[in-house]
C-alpha cells in the first residue's frame, strides 16, 4: 500500500509535465493551422523553402525588468542531412528578450520564425542563439510583397512574424534569444535528450498535429540544391 502510494506520488508529476509539454504542442498545431488559413498572409514559397518552423503560441508580457517577456512553443524541422525529407518531431524550445515585450501590447501574441537555410537549423542546435548577433534574422514579408527579393530577407537565416487579435505581419525580434527547453523536452521524451537528436531523428512522438499540419502544408522542400549542400 505504501509503496504504491509512493510511485504514485513520484510518477503524477511526470504525468502531469508530459501532459502539459503535449497541451503546448496542440496550441502550436492550433497556432500555425490558423496562421495558414489566414488569406494573404503567410507566402506559401517561403515555407517551401523553410528548413525548419518555431511557433511560440500565445506568448504574453510579464512584469519582469521592462518590458521583458518570454514564449515557449515548439521548434519542427525538416528530416534528413540536408533537410530534405519530411516533417520530423518537435523540439521544445523558448523565446526570451526584451524586444518582444514592444511588440505585445498587453496582447497574447503568437510568433512563428521560419529557418530559411541549414546554417539558421544549425544555429538553433546550439543551446541558445541570439537573433541578430548569432544568427540573421529580418521581419518576414508577407503576401505579395514576398516577390520583393529584397536585401533585408534575402541575407536572412530566420524569419520572424506575429499575430495578434487575428492580424499577421512581419516583426522584428532581434535581441532576443531561442533556447532549449531542457526540461520540457525531458518531460516530453522521458530522458535528457538535445534538440539535435530529436532533430536528427533519435527520438520521436509527440506533436502528431503540429507534424500534420507542416506536412499538408509544405511536404517538400522547394529551396535551391545549392543552399541546401551549404
Amino acid at each position: 500500500m505504501i509503496v504504491s502510494l509512493l510511485s504514485l506520488i513520484i510518477v503524477t508529476p511526470v504525468l502531469l509535465a508530459a501532459d502539459g509539454e503535449q497541451e503546448r504542442l496542440e496550441n502550436s498545431a492550433e497556432a500555425m493551422e490558423e496562421i495558414l488559413n489566414i488569406p494573404e498572409a503567410l507566402p506559401r514559397g517561403l515555407l517551401d523553402k523553410a528548413e525548419c518552423v518555431v511557433v511560440m503560441p500565445s506568448v504574453k508580457k510579464f512584469a519582469i525588468g521592462i518590458g521583458g517577456s518570454y514564449g515557449r512553443g515548439a521548434l519542427v524541422c525538416r528530416t534528413g542531412n540536408n533537410f530534405t525529407g519530411p516533417w520530423g518531431a518537435p523540439a521544445m524550445y523558448r523565446l526570451e528578450g526584451a524586444s518582444i515585450g514592444f511588440q505585445l501590447g498587453g496582447q497574447a501574441t503568437d510568433f512563428l520564425l521560419l529557418v530559411m537555410n541549414p546554417k539558421g537549423a544549425q544555429s538553433l542546435m546550439r543551446s541558445k542563439v541570439k537573433l541578430g548577433a548569432d544568427a540573421v534574422a529580418a521581419a518576414g514579408p508577407k503576401g505579395r510583397t514576398a516577390m520583393v527579393a529584397t536585401d533585408a530577407y534575402m541575407r536572412a537565416e530566420i524569419l520572424t512574424y506575429s499575430r495578434s487579435r487575428g492580424l499577421f505581419a512581419g516583426v522584428s525580434l532581434e535581441g532576443s534569444t531561442l533556447r532549449q527547453d531542457n526540461k520540457a523536452n525531458e518531460n516530453l521524451y522521458g530522458g535528457k535528450v538535445t534538440a539535435q537528436e530529436i532533430v536528427r531523428g533519435a527520438k520521436g512522438g509527440g506533436g502528431q498535429r503540429l507534424v500534420s499540419v507542416l506536412q499538408r502544408a509544405s511536404p517538400e522542400n522547394k529551396s535551391a540544391p545549392s543552399s541546401l549542400s551549404k
